[in-house]
């Protein structure tokens, strides 16, 4: 793949002053994991450039910045480092309702419906009871995540409303794939990791590792995992560009499911996976595993549970209120 990759620590992208990116460049913010497929597949076909060249823009440029947290993305977007974020539907949510008088930011589009797999080594673990006072919930980042809310929300059905915030200390930030290499190892100060696809199946492949809890099953249907987001002052800013993106992100989503069998092969090439291309091309075909398509879904469920715990201030009357109209045709929810 012919494109710029920044491989940055949060403190680098922070503290250090960015230069302004030209009209022409998009800079892209992307995590880890095969939910952020239709990225590499728009990167690897050059898609972004060649809809921009369509558009009115022949020198488009696209750089890419990974990161490993969602909190980070919400970081770099605000201070301007990247133009376009990836990360977790509630990541996005809590910006947009926090930035809303600074920087206002909204979605784009969904990238992923996938779940999140509360996944344990922890024998004494059956339910979410069964967690204690000296047990720790590893995670990409804490309070506001989409795997923080899905532990909330849990919490809130299991001991009540009141206690819905009772497991929150017991969180731990770290990587997805640093929280397989702890889980697996034995050895670390957590036995149980809240992750997603393909950690999730690199951690079931071993017989010592038990699913507690779903996303799917908390929130009681399918959902939205990834969105991509961007602030409305490079939207405006840059029209051709955004349109650009977007397009060819959504061209992305269209490739993988005509093409499963490219786009693991693409996958394994970009994060080479212990699973194997077989099991990686399946996982490509179960829709309750991966489904990649632009409309939001869920969004309701969780933004109407996170302005009753406070975790926004503004109720959503739709879930076109968090997204750009670009979107707004397709049957969301």
């Amino acid at each position: 793949m012919k494109y710029r990759m920044f491989v940055l620590a949060v403190a680098a992208l922070l503290g250090l002053a960015q230069p302004a990116a030209a009209q022409n460049t998009v800079k892209i913010l992307q995590q880890f994991g095969i939910s952020y497929l239709p990225l590499l597949v728009a990167l690897d076909g050059k898609l972004i450039e060649k809809h921009a060249a369509q558009l009115g823009v022949p020198d488009a440029q696209v750089e890419v910045v990974r990161l490993a947290s969602g909190a980070a993305a919400n970081d770099a977007i605000i201070s301007g480092s990247v133009n376009l974020a990836m990360a977790g539907l509630t990541v996005m949510l809590n910006l947009r309702d926090k930035s809303a008088a600074h920087v206002p930011v909204k979605g784009m589009m969904a990238i992923a419906d996938s779940p999140i797999y509360f996944n344990t080594t922890d024998e004494r673990i059956k339910s979410i009871t069964d967690f204690g006072e000296n047990d720790r919930i590893a995670m990409t980042a804490g309070k506001g995540t989409q795997h923080a809310v899905v532990l909330q929300m849990a919490a809130a059905k299991a001991f009540g409303w009141d206690n819905r915030g009772k497991l929150d200390a017991l969180t731990v930030g770290i990587s997805h794939p640093d929280g397989v290499a702890g889980l697996l190892s034995g050895g670390a100060a957590f036995k149980t990791h809240a992750t997603t696809v393909p950690f999730i199946q690199m951690e079931l492949a071993s017989p010592n590792v038990r699913t507690v809890m779903t996303s799917y099953g908390v929130v009681g249907r399918k959902h939205t995992l990834i969105v991509a987001y961007a602030t409305e002052k490079w939207r405006s800013e840059n029209p051709k560009l955004y349109e650009a993106t977007y397009l060819a992100l959504a061209e992305a989503q269209k490739i993988i499911a005509g093409n499963r069998p490219a786009a693991a092969e693409l996958f394994m090439k970009a994060e080479p996976s212990k699973l194997g291309l077989a099991t990686i091309q399946t996982l490509l075909e179960d829709p309750n595993m991966l489904d990649f398509v632009p409309q939001p879904t869920g969004v309701m469920a969780y933004a109407e549970y996170m302005k009753k715990s406070g975790l926004l201030n503004n109720a959503l009357a739709s879930w076109k209120d968090a997204f750009f109209d670009n979107v707004h045709a397709l049957p969301g929810d």
